[in-house]
């Protein structure tokens, strides 16, 4: 699918100026790492001279999922099991102000790149450690991968159907992780201009799935009712139907009274605002079932398009139910320049953008780097010599 070619990014972003030394494989240290690569850092991505695990998972070691975690970088290929690659990544962390990593607790220390060691080196650096436990604690130890942190911190009971439970979706508690992770280096990187000290930032995949899943705990400790996956549509009062060409739709009517009776207006159901049943916010949250049973037969009327023009009319929150495909080529996710092609080696390749923009300057970020693309520069830069 033809993809609009962004203009070329203007130099000055954000983090313009800021060096990001990256070790991580995977996900959720590649994540966080490319989300400040967007803003404008450097980051420089130290693989093992294989290539992060991540680049097999497509025969030319450069596969979507390594491309969506790694825009926005440099790569440089270094063995830290050998003295003289070591030597190279400690040059990198002696001009860094970030450096990322993933492992497990302990392994930073036994690679020479722990927070102590790194630190020594460069008293300033905001050292970032993630992990899916924590250094300490009964699971410490323990690996850990998207789908352990989603059912031990609850979310996937809120996902998964109870009678058929099987793992559904897009990874949250790696991605998730990512995000809380760039969001506390930019907090550091904050109080190291106010006070001129670096620090050690520690994230971890549960807390940050515990963190993203807030209101579902805060609700469970204020009325100790354990959530399910139906706790929230019926409190956000969501709604997914089917139109009579069996193309579905999306209703969020959230509390506002308006919303509820302009979707009676717009399915000329104006007798269910006389049901005792659906007269309030509460008691439609209360009969959920009852009020989505009968917009099902409602919806099962017209086509889609019909019910989606006459809700936009009525300014009733709704979309169609898309797949990717189909979300691609909406012309608001095109209006936005959400997906856009960059120059990349030999040719245009296409990414996902920043959602953000400061000042309307957008956050574009570059294609992921192949293998040790930028080995030489990166040396010449410390003064090095080609490997």
């Amino acid at each position: 699918m033809p993809m609009p070619t962004a203009a070329n990014q203007p130099v000055a972003l954000p983090l313009t100026g800021v060096r990001v030394v990256e070790l991580g494989t995977f996900v959720t240290g590649p994540y966080a790492a490319a989300l400040l690569g967007d803003m404008g850092a450097d980051v420089i991505k130290i693989e093992p001279p294989r290539g992060d695990p991540m680049r097999g998972w497509s025969g030319d070691a450069y596969s979507p999922y390594f491309q969506a975690y790694n825009k926005s970088k440099r790569s440089i290929a270094l063995d830290l099991r050998d003295e003289g690659d070591r030597d190279v990544a400690r040059a990198l962390i002696a001009t860094a102000d970030v450096l990322i990593h993933n492992y497990r607790p302990g392994v930073a220390d036994r690679l020479g790149v722990g927070a102590e060691q790194a630190r020594q080196l460069n008293p300033r650096l905001v050292y970032c450690r993630i992990s899916g436990f924590g250094e300490s604690g009964p699971y410490a130890e323990r690996p850990s991968y998207n789908q352990v942190v989603q059912s031990l911190s609850g979310l996937d009971s809120l996902i998964v159907d109870p009678d058929r439970p099987t793992p559904v979706g897009p990874n949250f508690g790696d991605t998730v992780t990512g995000i809380f992770a760039s969001h506390a280096i930019l907090a550091a990187l904050v109080r190291r201009e106010r006070t001129g000290e670096g620090g050690v930032v520690d994230v971890t995949m549960l807390g940050s799935m515990l963190a993203f899943l807030a209101a579902d705990v805060q609700d469970y400790l204020a009325s100790g009712i354990v959530p399910h996956s139906g706790s929230r549509p019926s409190f956000s009062q969501s709604y997914m139907v089917e139109a009579s060409d069996g193309l579905r739709l999306t209703v969020h009517l959230s509390s506002p009274e308006k919303f509820w009776k302009g979707l009676l207006a717009a399915v000329e159901r104006s007798e269910l605002a006389d049901d005792p049943r659906f007269a309030t916010w509460a008691d439609r949250k209360d009969h959920y079932a009852e009020l989505r049973d009968e917009l099902r037969a409602t919806f099962a009327r017209r086509p889609r398009a019909d019910w989606l023009r006459r809700l936009d009319a009525h300014d009733v929150p709704a979309a169609p139910l898309n797949d990717i495909a189909k979300a691609l080529v909406d012309p608001q996710v095109i209006q936005l320049d959400a997906v856009v092609q960059r120059p990349g080696e030999g040719s245009p390749r296409t990414i996902v953008a920043s959602p953000a923009r400061i000042d309307d300057q957008p956050m574009l970020g570059r294609p992921a780097p192949r293998l040790a693309e930028h080995a030489d520069a990166i040396r010449a830069e410390l003064g090095l010599g080609a490997a």
